[in-house]
């Protein structure tokens, strides 16, 4: 039993017992009443005392309780987390090692297939050896039949083939590579040129008819047993074409000042109507003074267009001697002015000096006006002119000497007057040829390639600006046809003369047929 219900139960036997002995002992009452009251005001005293002491007891007991509580619950959570921690540990763990696995298993899969391909390739080159095995046998039974030198022949033949085709192949990637790169700029600098560029048609001829109003004039211009038109002839050096045709004289001369002094002279005649020996010569001597300067008039004409600047006169004149000369029906002079302005179009694209190739451009073609009266080809004589006559620049005079490829080019200029003298001659309308001469360039074109190995078709199409080859299958392959196009083009640029450029496509197809039945 507790402390104060011990203490409570004794007050309540004292109290009990002091009754009785109150009862009993009156006169003891008060005696006892002042006892009993100052016994229980110890025992509540004493009471309260155990009470306080009893609480603190149990609150200082329930404290350490808690404290020890907390203490456990603070450990216990620690101890979770730390748990916590070990397993979150473990499965990031786990998942590496997951991934890993699968990474490694990967890895297996493509070792394997690896090794099954290089199963299935060395099986193909077991039966690769085995065939060159077996024809290494033949060609060594073959091989102990011959000589040495027969031997050595063989071989080398058969080494030839091969180093042949694979240069084939190295050609063909090493050019189509250059060509990429190459390809988009050139032609952008070309097409800007030829955009920036326009010009007329033109169809000069070697040919100029003379109206004649009646035949009795014609006769007068033949005179008495021809002496009238052989005195023209020698006067002018031109041919007097006299035929059926009502009303017309034809002159011809390849020489067209000639032509033209020869035309204007007869046309003079004409209008006169006095036409004998002595006047002939005087009128031919007077036109021939009129050409002179109207060729002075011309060659000023075209230097201050095209604004080139110290040129020597006799330079100036030979320019306009241009004026009377064609080539394939074009004016040479004024091809003279388009090549100068392609050619500044380009050095301009090219970061070049445009001035030098203007002048380039425009004097590339001045041999032209003197090669009917000196030997060698118009590059060489046109070169020297004007080397003769004070042109220092070495690009001006390495562009008229070389602009057809007859001497090497030691300038950026040089190739830059060829490409605009190819595209002033290739433009539509700039030059005519005739027939007989078309049909010429279209059959030797054919027949270059009509002599490649391999060839069995060759058609010259475009106006002879492209020919399409068409070779056999079963003995050219794919590289074996690209160094056919290769050889015909070679040849066609060292064997023919023609504007602009000509397209080579070569053809190899391969048909299958089969027959359901």
């Amino acid at each position: 039993m507790p402390p104060i219900e011990l203490v409570v139960t004794g007050l309540v036997a004292l109290l009990v017992g002091a009754a009785i002995a109150a009862a009993i002992l009156a006169p003891r009452r008060r005696q006892a009443a002042a006892d009993a009251e100052r016994i229980v005001r110890d025992a509540r005293a004493e009471a309260d005392s155990l009470t306080k002491s009893a609480a603190l007891e149990a609150e200082r007991k329930a404290a350490e309780r808690r404290d020890a509580f907390d203490k456990e619950v603070a450990e216990t959570l620690a101890e979770i987390k730390q748990s916590q921690n070990r397993l979150a540990k473990r499965e990031d763990n786990l998942d590496r090692k997951m991934e890993d696995l699968g990474v490694r298993e990967q890895g297996l899969d493509a070792r394997a297939r690896e090794l099954d391909n290089r199963d299935r390739g060395l099986d193909e080159r077991e039966s690769a050896i085995d065939g060159l095995r077996d024809d290494l046998s033949r060609r060594l039974s073959e091989v102990a039949k011959m000589t040495t030198e027969e031997a050595r022949e063989a071989f080398m033949a058969e080494v030839r083939v091969e180093a042949e085709h694979d240069a084939a192949a190295l050609t063909r990637e090493v050019i189509e590579e250059a060509e990429q790169k190459a390809l988009e700029r050139s032609r952008e600098i070309t097409l800007q040129a030829i955009q920036r560029f326009a010009a007329e048609h033109v169809a000069d001829s070697t040919v100029r008819s003379i109206k004649i109003p009646s035949d009795d004039m014609k006769g007068r211009i033949i005179g008495r047993e021809g002496r009238n038109i052989r005195a023209i002839e020698k006067a002018t050096g031109a041919d007097i074409l006299v035929d059926d045709t009502p009303g017309v004289i034809s002159v011809s001369c390849f020489d067209r000042v000639r032509q033209a002094i020869a035309a204007e002279s007869l046309q003079k005649l004409v209008a006169d109507g006095r036409v004998h020996p002595s006047r002939i010569e005087e009128i031919v001597e007077q036109t021939r003074r009129d050409i002179s300067e109207r060729i002075v008039k011309h060659g000023n004409e075209a230097v201050l267009e095209a604004n080139i600047r110290g040129l020597n006169p006799k330079i100036v004149e030979a320019m306009g001697k241009l004026h009377f000369r064609t080539s394939y029906g074009q004016n040479v002079l004024r091809h003279s002015m388009e090549v100068a302005y392609l050619s500044q179009i380009i050095a301009d694209q090219l970061g070049l000096d445009g001035q030098i190739a203007r002048r380039c451009g425009f004097l590339h073609d001045i041999g032209k006006a003197m090669d009917h009266e000196m030997e060698g080809g118009h590059p060489a004589i046109g070169m020297e002119f004007a080397r003769k006559h004070g042109e220092k620049s070495e690009a001006v005079l390495n562009a008229i000497g070389g602009h057809h490829g007859d001497i090497a080019a030691t300038t950026p200029y040089t190739p830059i007057v060829m490409a605009a003298d190819a595209v002033s001659g290739a433009r539509p309308g700039a030059r005519r040829e005739s027939m007989e001469l078309y049909i010429k360039r279209l059959e030797q074109l054919e027949g270059i390639a009509m002599e490649q190995p391999f060839v069995d078709e060759a058609h010259a199409i475009q106006a002879g600006r492209e020919v399409r080859v068409i070779v056999d299958a079963k003995k050219a392959d794919d590289v074996q046809t690209f160094a056919i196009a290769t050889a015909i083009a070679k040849r066609v640029e060292e064997e023919m003369t023609f504007p602009g450029e000509i397209k080579v496509t070569v053809l190899r197809e391969v048909r299958a047929e089969a027959t359901a039945r």
